[in-house]
């Protein structure tokens, strides 16, 4: 696939992050990937970075990590060296993911990383949420014409217009906007779900979630308010440890949730009043109006003989204020379906 054709996906596109849930172990890193597929996620996306590429090695204070996460303690280059995927392992990824069937893309956060990933010929980007700033980053990355996926966890209102509009400046309209909650793992209290159909409605994009909550009912509600892709990081085996694992999917955690989107997007269907064959049988039980007691003819229709009652084999009720003071014509047993011929 030269492409991820997101503006015309036919169901929710479902991402797997690998991010660092392969603790610098290739093999690991091959299995989560087929776990992944197992599961029934649609795409495994990667990141493409080095701990020199995102930060410097200093330990000045603005490199500690004490923002109260859970990687305080360590500076940024540290934790970007546990966490990068090694460059030389990523064709090789990409090779055994597309062999499965799976798409495999990934997140640049430098422009020497969208140029590795060209020649690997990834069929889209994604912009991470810390990188929605760097407009340079997002101007040349969306410059090579392929769809754009951009978190915006960390971003103001004006932060996502600069970097939708700098994607537009250099010709790009396939664009994804996901609504991300920055925390690890994020309280579902914060994930602000009604923001999805406003990013939208605003930027007339794509919309999805990128979810750090645990457990799947944020994903499900995200779709059934309209996203169409879900990114969720995926892991072995939370027990395995690493940046990332407390708040990853397992295998079985994601197969539950992508069972309960997909039954989600069935159950969205359409707009629709059309009464099919099996509801039509159901109008059986509707109420309708029903002669209640016995009557003779001569008798007038009164709220004790007639009423709106279960089945629907009779007159419909909007006619009951109507008929009250007829006279019935013939003598009616109770449980009589009321019709037009039984009453003057």
């Amino acid at each position: 696939m030269n492409e991820l054709n997101i503006l015309n996906y036919n169901k929710v596109f479902i991402i797997a992050e690998l991010s660092a849930n392969h603790n610098q172990d290739f093999d690991i890193a091959l299995k989560t990937i087929k776990a992944a597929k197992d599961a029934g996620a649609d795409a495994i996306k990667l990141q493409t970075y080095t701990a020199d590429t995102i930060t410097l090695d200093c330990d000045k204070e603005y490199f500690q990590v004490k923002q109260d996460t859970i990687w305080d303690g360590t500076t940024l280059y540290n934790l970007y060296q546990q966490a990068y995927t090694p460059w030389e392992w990523q064709p090789k990824l990409k090779e055994y993911a597309e062999k499965l069937g799976l798409i495999c893309f990934s997140s640049p956060f430098d422009k020497s990383a969208v140029d590795y990933l060209e020649k690997l010929n990834v069929p889209a980007y994604k912009i991470a949420s810390f990188e929605i700033t760097d407009i340079p980053l997002i101007e040349y990355t969306a410059s090579k014409g392929k769809p754009i996926i951009i978190s915006t966890g960390i971003a103001s209102l004006a932060d996502i217009e600069l970097a939708v509009n700098t994607c537009r400046r250099v010709g790009n309209n396939k664009i994804a906007l996901l609504k991300c909650t920055s925390s690890y793992p994020a309280p579902i209290e914060e994930t602000n779900l009604l923001t999805i159909p406003h990013l939208r409605d605003t930027f007339n994009v794509i919309p999805g979630l990128s979810d750090h909550t645990m457990g799947h009912s944020v994903a499900v509600g995200a779709v059934a308010l309209g996203a169409k892709i879900i990114e969720k990081h995926f892991i072995l085996d939370r027990n395995m440890g690493g940046p990332d694992s407390a708040f990853s999917m397992e295998p079985s955690e994601f197969k539950q949730m992508l069972d309960a989107i997909r039954d989600v997007e069935k159950a969205l269907g359409k707009v629709n009043y059309e009464i099919t064959p099996k509801v039509e049988k159901s109008r059986v039980f509707a109420r309708s109006l029903f002669i209640v007691k016995d009557v003779k003819a001569g008798e007038e229709l009164t709220k004790e003989n007639v009423r709106s009652i279960r089945p629907g084999y009779g007159l419909h009720p909007k006619h009951y204020k109507e008929i009250l003071g007829k006279i019935f014509n013939k003598d009616i047993e109770r449980g009589t379906p009321l019709d037009w011929g039984q009453f003057e």
